[in-house]
Order: structure tokens, then C-alpha cells, then sequence
């Protein structure tokens, strides 16, 4: 894929779970570079940060010195046995915020004033039809070819609109069905968590949307942010 970027090179170059996809104009900073890795993994010390990253951890720790200093990261020690302690390293909510979200505090007010004023029922027909003319527009933009190349291209898409994509095939070992191909497609940000959080329905359309996006394809939920978790995450599988 054209616009994904690995933290973790492998040799053959091939999809993996730690592969991110990001835009561009990310990738030459190492401070948004440490970000995004702590968005997917949260907690991890400067070593780990390190090996994510291929470079050294004294690059790292001036990083993580900076980051700390505008508010963005924050660190707790962890006791590691005889020795200095080691620290662990999260995001703090402004270093969140330095992540896309297409939808603010605006959308959130233009929704309730909306739900006030049509009910309940009639809201979630309008967001049923958003999600639907979404999938439509994402359709026409990824095309017919193999499920993978769909899910790469609706990765970058994703990306593209503050989406923080992973994504990869499962191995036979670990797929039920070896004649049917199986994805896991994670997203680690949000662009719409303002909006999800007050109208959590939202979500369900959602995943409408993707089940629509791969009409030939069952998709599943496997995670969700709004139920506390790290990530929204999806099982996408031939049928």
C-alpha cells in the first residue's frame, strides 16, 4: 500500500499487525511518530518505544523529554526488581487531541437539537441513510477487485479522513475455514469520538456501513473504544 509505514520492518515487506497506516506528512517527525505508536500500544517504556521505531533509545528519550514537557505524554514508574525503576510511558487527553477528529463539539449540539427536534426513531433513519450513502462513496472509490485490495484501499481512505488503519490477514492456523480468507481491520483513533460518545448508536451504523462497503464479505465487531477498549476493531471474512 502506497501510504502505509511499518515501525516494525519485516524482511519480506508482507502485512503485519504491527504495520500502521498514516499519512504522509507524519512520517518524517519522531515526536507524532511516538504518538501514533503509543495511540495503538498505550503503555510502553523508551526501550520498547525504541524497537517499535528502529532507532536508539537515547533518540527516543529526548522525544519522550519534549512530549512530557508540552503536556502530551505522561509516565508512571514500574517496579522492575534490583535497579533503577522503569517507566512507562501513556498519552495524556491533549496528546489525544493532537489526533484527527472531523467532527467536534458542532456536530455533537447539531445532533441533539436534531434529536430534540424529530424524535428518536426519525434520527436514526437519517444517520442509517449518512452511513449508507457513505458506503456507497467508499464502493465506488476502492472498486471490485480481490478483498485485500479492497481493505487497502479503504484503509488509506480511513487515513485519510484521521482513521489511525492496521490491518492484516490472519494465517491458516489460526482461520476455521482455510478456503476463506479472513482479515482483522483496527482502528486506534477515532474521528468521530466526540460523536460517539454522546450518540453511541452511531457505532452500530457504523458497522452497518462496513458490512455494506464488503457485500460479499461478513464483518464483525471485535472491539470497541466506547466500551472502554483500545481500539474499534473488525473481522472481515470471505463468505
Amino acid at each position: 500500500m502506497s501510504s502505509t509505514s511499518s515501525y516494525s520492518p519485516t524482511s519480506d515487506g508482507a502485512q503485519s499487525p504491527a504495520t500502521l497506516t498514516f499519512n504522509r506528512h507524519h512520517l518524517g517527525h519522531a515526536k507524532q511518530a511516538i504518538l501514533q505508536v503509543l495511540r495503538k500500544h498505550k503503555s510502553l517504556s523508551a526501550q520498547q518505544l525504541a524497537e517499535q521505531m528502529s532507532i536508539s533509545v537515547q533518540a527516543v528519550r529526548r522525544h519522550l523529554k519534549d512530549l512530557e514537557g508540552e503536556g502530551a505524554i505522561t509516565r508512571q514508574a514500574v517496579s522492575g526488581g534490583m535497579g533503577r525503576p522503569q517507566y512507562l510511558y501513556d498519552l495524556t487527553q491533549a496528546g489525544l487531541d493532537r489526533f484527527p477528529k472531523h467532527y467536534d463539539e458542532f456536530a455533537v449540539t447539531f445532533l441533539s437539537a436534531m434529536a430534540e427536534r424529530v424524535g428518536p426513531e426519525q434520527m436514526e433513519e437519517v444517520l442509517h441513510e449518512q452511513w449508507q450513502q457513505k458506503a456507497s462513496q467508499y464502493r465506488d472509490k476502492i472498486g471490485e477487485g480481490p478483498l485485500r485490495d479492497r481493505i487497502a484501499s479503504l484503509a488509506d481512505l480511513r487515513t485519510q479522513e484521521g482513521y489511525m488503519v492496521d490491518w492484516y490477514a490472519l494465517e491458516d492456523g489460526d482461520v476455521e475455514d482455510s478456503d476463506s480468507e479472513q482479515f482483522v481491520f483496527s482502528e486506534y483513533n477515532c474521528a468521530i469520538s466526540q460523536v460517539a460518545e454522546s450518540f453511541p448508536s452511531v457505532c452500530g451504523h457504523e458497522l452497518e456501513m462496513l458490512q455494506a462497503v464488503f457485500p460479499d464479505s461478513s464483518v464483525t465487531r471485535t472491539h470497541w473504544m466506547v466500551g472502554n477498549e483500545h481500539q474499534c476493531g473488525y473481522l472481515i471474512a470471505e463468505k
